[in-house]
């Protein structure tokens, strides 16, 4: 039996494909608008949990396997970030670690390992090309050479007015879009969310699962934009301290404390947060104390 951590909050989007009673299901209908296969079995999907590797709290991931043959690693984001293939990086090795029997490592035969695949699914509201590719290789400092490794992932970008033709092609997918785009419609409603549910459901957009979860998916989406609001409004407040002292060093020192910020509020791991300025962990808390933030 699979363990579920709830100190972690899904976000709808992981919830519908993660947590959901019908989540393999969906997972299913992802994996075969993805690949144009028609698998019908729900268990071949395994779903992969990796605790800690972005967010502390907030549950953003719904990795998993698929007939022992692949591995499918899959990100929601409002919000794309350059550095996601380095965090897919040190995800697909813990999730290998989760699968393989430490022994195989050391065999001298060959061992045949699932097929890693990267994908981000886009719904932020900044225009954003219908698909894209991110490189790991982009970050390298120098030319990588022959025997460099490197790691590719998919942007799709999944805004129903975009009409990426995986929507068409995997009917969760494009009832999620929809209730989205729902939502949007109502910004300035004093429930937007209550009416956005009451409009999908009348018009079979999700309806059995908003039946089912109409307050938990309240309650997951004003978390969801609480906790997207809270990264923006400190990305904000560091880039106005950097502009008030008027000198590098102080947009550099606003980063760090934002970045801290988002370690002690639990959003991201200290290791994370490390990552993003290039450093390890001891280097970026000396930075920390260097700047007087700790």
């Amino acid at each position: 039996m699979e363990k579920e951590n709830r100190k972690y909050k899904d976000s709808l989007f992981v919830d519908l494909f993660y947590s959901d009673e019908t989540a393999r299901k969906n997972l299913l209908s992802l994996y075969n608008a993805l690949h144009g296969t028609d698998l019908e079995d729900e268990d071949l999907v395994r779903k992969i949990k990796i605790e800690d590797i972005l967010y502390k709290n907030f549950n953003n991931d719904i990795s998993c396997e698929v007939n022992n043959e692949v591995f499918v690693f899959g990100e929601h984001q409002s919000t794309v970030n350059p550095n996601i293939p380095i965090r897919y990086v040190m995800y697909a090795g813990r999730a290998y670690e989760q699968v393989l029997d430490k022994r195989d490592r050391y065999k001298t035969k060959l061992v045949k390992i699932p097929t890693p695949e990267f994908y981000v699914f886009y719904n932020g509201m900044q225009e954003y090309p219908l698909e894209q590719q991110l490189l790991l290789s982009d970050a390298f400092l120098t030319t990588p050479g022959s025997n460099s490794m490197d790691l590719k992932v998919t942007v799709i970008n999944i805004n129903f007015r975009k009409s990426h033709e995986i929507l068409d092609r995997c009917r969760i997918l494009k009832d999620y879009s929809l209730f989205i785009d729902t939502v949007r419609k109502y910004p300035d409603e004093e429930e937007p969310i209550k009416k956005a549910i009451e409009e999908c459901i009348d018009s079979g957009i999700l309806a059995e699962y908003l039946k089912r979860k109409g307050s938990e998916v309240r309650n997951m989406l004003v978390a969801e934009y609480s906790y997207e609001e809270d990264i923006l409004v400190k990305q904000e407040e560091a880039r106005q301290e950097g502009l008030s002292l008027g000198l590098s060093q102080g947009l550099e020192q606003g980063e760090f404390r934002t970045l801290y910020s988002l370690v002690c509020d639990g959003v991201m791991t200290m290791d994370f947060a490390a990552a993003r300025k290039g450093l390890d962990t001891k280097e970026f808390q000396a930075k920390l104390k260097e700047f007087g933030i700790i």
